[in-house]
């Protein structure tokens, strides 16, 4: 792989926040887990779907609604302290340049590869390798398609939010006749991912499963970091993060009284 990012230290990597107005518990939350990372890192790593939806970086740079607002008052803060990476995932694919720029940020590509003090990772949101879900894949293909994103942006603001809306209806509602294999990360795509990369240590959100996985790849034992979502009002509380230095790879959970 061509993406690969030096990172020494102490690295945190969160995903699957899944940030609103609607959930405020979750909010105060990651204000305090931004400002943990912030005495505790060295760097942080938000692998998509920080945001419950996005329609659009000029929403929080231009007229951001309050809730907002203090959100990414806290990420610029954040990445005024240390490298903050910000990557894109199936309900924020539309996090761009604009809105690193503002808050001081780097995106991540797709996957990319973490050259830390535990040995190379590769870090990606993981949805690409839910090659079992077909309908959700070419959707996937659609909406990451430039010329798409581009004709979305010329709407108002009231419009891609509608659609951004009907969207998410309409993805819940198809999701509950799906199993829960076809909507997991299939075995053979992720077995590819670690031919690509060469590495031995994957991490990745998305699937709100959160485990270590080992798999088996060409006679060498690899393992699977699976980030979980967040919802700390939740029975039982979700939430947390991967912890990485020198000493390797640790789960943090909230549940555990993290914050």
């Amino acid at each position: 792989m061509r993406n690969k990012l030096n990172t020494p230290g102490t690295l945190w990597i969160a995903s699957d926040i899944h940030l609103s107005d609607a959930h405020p518990e979750t909010r105060r939350a990651f204000l305090s887990f931004l400002d943990k990372a912030s005495s505790q890192a060295d760097a942080l790593f938000l692998c998509g779907d920080i945001f419950d939806v996005w329609i659009g970086d000029d929403l929080a740079i231009e007229d951001p609604p309050p809730w907002l607002a203090e959100i990414v008052q806290a990420l610029r803060r954040t990445a005024s302290r240390m490298p903050l990476w910000l990557g894109r995932g199936n309900r924020d694919f539309l996090m761009g340049e604009a809105l690193a720029a503002h808050i001081g940020a780097r995106l991540l590509p797709d996957a990319v590869i973490l050259a830390t003090d535990a040995g190379d990772v590769l870090l990606t949101h993981g949805d690409q390798y839910c090659t079992d879900d077909a309908s959700y894949q070419r959707f996937r293909k659609l909406v990451r398609c430039r010329a798409i994103q581009w004709l979305f942006m010329q709407l108002s603001l009231s419009a891609r939010r509608g659609i951004a809306d009907w969207a998410r209806k309409r993805s819940m509602a198809s999701n509950t006749f799906k199993s829960q294999y076809v909507m997991d990360v299939n075995q053979d795509a992720v077995i590819q991912a670690f031919r690509r990369s060469g590495v031995s240590q994957m991490v990745h959100g998305h699937t709100h499963r959160p485990a270590v996985h080992i798999v088996e790849v060409d006679g060498r034992r690899c393992l699977r970091h699976v980030l979980p979502d967040w919802e700390p009002c939740a029975e039982p509380m979700r939430g947390g993060w991967l912890r990485i230095d020198g000493n390797g790879l640790h789960a943090v959970s909230l549940a555990d009284g993290a914050l």
